[in-house]
């Protein structure tokens, strides 16, 4: 049995509809993985941990983003017809009406209106792109990507000054941390870490001496980015994916597997009780986990006084004293941070309780669903997704990344559940 998820393919039928979506789902991941503002200065950081990003609204990028969409529409018609909507999990698709809905009571229904369509757009184009490409070769471009993004990264540290946070801005503590060509380290951080599983769960064994090397040297930039989150969960998710890999090729071994991941959860939320007033200690002091304990405790004031609507879609940044935080903080730092970092929290902020309901069902119950199904193929992608959606789900307890539009953990996330559409195609022996 094959050992490996990117072989050889089968020669299309009609080559001009696979150029074009090739094309397409190409110049998407350029869009969100790259950008249009690589190597810009650094953005202006708060002493809280937040980036004052540019506007949301910036109208050369929804141009962008709105030409790619219309060709990868076009491509999935000429591949599947209308039928392509399918591609569109049901969950997902009421988790992205309400947003639009949230307009209805949001203070500034032009800023969710706004926001939410490109949000749209962009979740719509990734699940279509991949499932007219086919899971396993979309997987195929993204992986060389993020390793031509990793070389260029490596190359920019000794020739371009801003690849690294320099002195002079507001947290010192930033200061000699490489970032690349991203705006931020852990924007950095985190791209580090998904091409290090993307790369380590090519092949399996020593065949894949290529994917451990770039794995290696991804983790190396990862280490100089100094992005605590994504050094933290990297190993879980790795340790997750071998354990996924070994567990699901029968039912007796996933049972076991299973048992013991519930007994080691519950022996974590035991020792969370037990310490439970040091945690909450921690959690008043708001120079705890570099400020993200002030915006939490405000989170939790806002969402206890709003638990079903929600401020609405989008309105957590760059709106100013419009901000939901605005009247629940004893200064102004709260108009410079950038997101919540807790995409929990976040998510209950700006669309409430049932929008939080929806976006657990669209990007964590309806994927492990897909993933309980046994691995009878014997390869390495599944448990490659199901490191990344481990990953992925625990970066949002420290970071912001649910429906945060074109971050790159939000695509990459759209991404798995995208592969998890649809069985995987049968690869040919080599």
């Amino acid at each position: 049995m094959a050992n490996d998820f990117a072989l050889t393919y089968a020669a299309p039928k009609d080559t001009s509809r696979t150029l074009l979506a090739t094309g397409a789902c190409l110049a998407l991941l350029l869009l969100i993985f790259v950008g249009l503002d690589a190597f810009s200065p650094p953005p202006l950081v708060s002493q809280f941990g937040g980036v004052q990003e540019a506007s949301k609204g910036d109208m050369l990028r929804q141009i962008c983003y709105l030409g790619v969409g219309a060709l990868v529409a076009l491509a999935a018609l000429q591949r599947h017809g209308f039928s392509a909507l399918r591609a569109i999990p049901l969950p997902m698709a009421l988790l992205l009406a309400w947003c639009i809905a949230s307009a209805l009571w949001a203070p500034e229904p032009n800023v969710v209106i706004r926001r939410a369509g490109l949000e749209v757009v962009i979740v719509v184009s990734l699940l279509l792109s991949v499932d007219t490409l086919g899971p396993q070769k979309t997987f195929l471009w993204w992986r060389w990507l993020m390793a031509l993004v990793l070389l260029v990264n490596f190359v920019s540290i000794p020739l371009v000054p801003v690849a690294r946070h320099l002195a002079g801005e507001t947290d010192p503590a930033l200061v000699g941390n490489w970032r690349g060509l991203y705006g931020h380290k852990n924007i950095a951080g985190a791209i580090c870490a998904i091409t290090a599983i993307l790369f380590l769960f090519t092949r399996t064994g020593w065949k894949n001496i290529v994917g451990i090397a770039i794995a290696a040297a991804a983790v190396f930039f990862l280490v100089m980015t100094r992005s605590k989150t994504s050094m933290g969960f990297l190993p879980v998710a790795l340790l997750a994916g071998l354990a996924y890999r070994i567990g699901w090729r029968d039912g007796l071994s996933r049972a076991i597997l299973c048992v013991a991941a519930l007994l080691l959860v519950t022996g974590l939320i035991s020792l969370v009780l037990l310490d439970a007033g040091t945690i909450a200690h921690m959690l008043e002091d708001p120079r705890e986990f570099t400020g993200r304990a002030a915006i939490w405790a405000a989170e939790l004031r806002y969402i206890a006084d709003h638990p079903l609507l929600g401020s609405g879609f989008g309105t957590f940044t760059d709106t100013g004293g419009l901000s939901p935080l605005h009247d629940y903080v004893g200064s102004s730092w709260v108009e410079a941070v950038s997101h919540g970092h807790n995409g929990y929290l976040q998510i209950l902020v700006t669309i409430g309780g049932i929008g939080f309901l929806l976006t657990v069902l669209a990007t964590i119950v309806w994927p492990l669903r897909r993933f309980w199904t046994l691995d009878l193929d014997d390869d390495a992608f599944k448990p490659m997704l199901f490191a990344l959606f481990t990953f992925l789900v625990l970066h949002n307890f420290m970071e912001s990344d649910f429906l945060e539009g074109d971050a790159v953990c939000w695509a990459a996330l759209l991404l798995v559940i995208a592969a998890l559409g649809r069985p995987p195609v049968r690869r040919l022996r080599a």
